[in-house]
């Protein structure tokens, strides 16, 4: 085991000088025990197995033979000097040859064995691209040689191979991630290897390239992903994310630039980029989820979520017309979390089902005290989930509202993922009477052919739109001309348009003359807790806003 920390010439020379001494005591034991007529010459097949062992046939044919020839030189008897007969130096010297060819070729099927071994252990075997095992050791071979220009990993993720594997099979989803590794590995001279880490990732082992050229290569390889692949004569085209790291320090380890890659490429994909590179913030950021998110169901029971509400107003008349229950979360000391910290978490897990219960029944309880329609916001999740459906129904019997007063929003982007799925849900909301809203509407998909098939009864403008609704330059000329197309194909289709985020006076102004049916914001009022909320309704005074939408 020793030996193979040495490098090849070392060895080498140690085990040459092995066998020679033991050659040389091998032969000194017979001549000191009285010659080749005792079993003395047998101790002469250690250096000849040893030599199999460590050189296969040729290494073992050649001790022997050198063996042979030391037993042949020694006498039958020492004490009498008594030569050997010739046959019987042959006949040991055929044993020894024997023995050593034999051995030698043992010990050659099993290093031939042993290769093809550690060799498939490091080869993905459907793609003949190197695999995990093989990317660490290579990380941790060229790390410990301490190079100047430091190491650099690159994690891409081909997000859409579900898809390939679905409609295509196996075999061409295997052949993309192989064209598509051979590909990338092209792009630069400094991605000196490309590894299969698992069945939509590749990794990309780089050397002399820094944080700011490692984001010059991820820019280039997803140029390079643009392009169609031509995968068993068909045409594919594969979306990639990418995470990547870089050794910061001498200490840095293997494992660690491992991860911290996957931490980038994670944000890439939840911040809807091509590429991030790892920074301690991102770590910092993750940490702090995770601790938060283990910590909902236990502050769901000790109270300390409650339910805001931001008020709508009615833009023809400014009155008060409904309100939005937004989730709020107080940690030890009392201070508010923001919802950007945990609700993205949430909602993808099954955590997002007690949250939602608990918005619906505050929500409904806030319902039974103010006038107006009561909206609150729910994830794709919740509409797998059909005993919340039901229980919506419930909560708004058990607090004495109709479900009319009831408002469900969903982003137009999750209710996409599962169309079909949607559909059912809304259409079951819709016919119990609790309206639907699609949130963020025109930020999600360039189509709106779905709209036409959807039960749904409002269009909730994205913030994003709205923004450019202040100003005179082309871009706010171009803005106010999106909204107004937005409102009109909303009126056409006989819903009920809001607008979200409205922050200024122009903007109000703006709303009011393209015909917005309703508007929430910071103009207004941020979100309240309830008896806040019932404070400010109590002092809004709608003449106000009919006076400031006339100027």
């Amino acid at each position: 085991m020793w030996l193979g920390s040495l490098s090849q010439g070392v060895r080498h020379a140690v085990m040459l000088a092995l066998l020679g001494l033991l050659l040389s005591l091998g032969t000194l034991a017979v001549y000191f025990t009285g010659g080749t007529r005792y079993a003395t010459p047998y101790l002469m097949l250690v250096p000849v197995l040893l030599a199999a062992a460590g050189y296969g046939l040729r290494g073992a044919l050649a001790t022997a033979l050198v063996a042979g020839g030391l037993m042949a030189l020694m006498p039958l008897d020492v004490a009498s000097q008594q030569p050997q007969p010739t046959l019987n130096w042959l006949i040991r010297l055929c044993l020894y040859l024997v023995i050593g060819g034999v051995a030698g070729s043992l010990f050659g099927l099993l290093r031939h064995a042993h290769s093809v071994s550690e060799r498939l252990a490091r080869t993905d075997p459907r793609t003949g691209l190197a695999n995990q095992v093989a990317l660490e050791e290579a990380l941790r071979r060229r790390l410990a040689q301490g190079r100047q220009s430091g190491v650099g990993l690159i994690l891409v993720r081909l997000t859409d191979i579900g898809d390939v594997l679905e409609a295509l099979g196996p075999e061409t989803a295997d052949a993309m991630v192989m064209a598509m590794g051979e590909r990338l590995g092209r792009q630069d001279r400094r991605i000196v290897e490309v590894f299969r880490f698992s069945n939509s990732e590749l990794y990309l082992l780089l050397e002399g390239a820094g944080p700011a050229e490692i984001r010059g290569i991820a820019m280039r390889l997803a140029e390079a992903g643009e392009e169609n692949l031509v995968v068993q004569e068909v045409p594919l085209r594969a979306q990639l994310v990418m995470g990547s790291s870089w050794q910061a320090t001498e200490a840095t380890t293997a494992r660690e630039l491992i991860r911290e890659s996957r931490v980038a490429m994670l944000a890439a994909m939840e911040k809807h980029r091509l590429h991030c590179h790892y920074s301690a913030d991102l770590a910092h950021d993750k940490r702090e989820a995770l601790q938060l998110i283990s910590h909902v169901r236990q502050d769901l029971e000790r109270g300390r979520f409650e339910l805001h509400f931001q008020p709508k107003l009615r833009l023809a008349d400014g009155r008060i017309c409904g309100c939005e229950g937004l989730i709020r979360w107080r940690d030890d000391q009392g201070r508010l979390i923001a919802p950007g910290l945990f609700m993205p978490k949430v909602e993808r897990t099954s955590l997002i089902a007690p949250v939602t219960r608990f918005v619906a029944d505050q929500a409904c309880r806030f319902a039974g005290t103010v006038d107006g329609v009561v909206g609150i916001n729910i994830s794709v999740r919740n509409l797998h989930d059909g005993a919340l459906l039901d229980e919506l129904l419930a909560l708004s019997r058990q607090h004495g509202i109709v479900p009319e007063r009831l408002e469900v929003e969903i982003t137009e982007s999750s209710l996409m993922h599962d169309l079909v799925t949607g559909k059912w849900a809304l259409e079951r909301l819709r016919g119990h009477g609790i309206r639907v809203s699609i949130d963020d509407f025109g930020t999600g998909f360039s189509s709106f052919e779905y709209l036409q098939y959807l039960p749904i009864t409002g269009l909730k403008i994205d913030r994003a739109f709205i923004r450019g609704l202040d100003g005179d330059s082309p871009f706010h000329f171009r803005s106010r001309c999106l909204v107004a197309g937005l409102i009109d194909m909303g009126h056409a289709l006989g819903l009920e348009v809001i607008a979200e985020g409205v922050e200024t006076l122009e903007q109000h102004q703006a709303l009011c003359r393209l015909g917005c049916d309703q508007a929430q914001g910071f103009l207004y009022t941020k979100a309240l807790p309830a008896a806040d909320y019932r404070a400010w309704y109590g002092q809004h005074r709608p003449a106000a806003w009919l006076e400031i939408a006339d100027r």
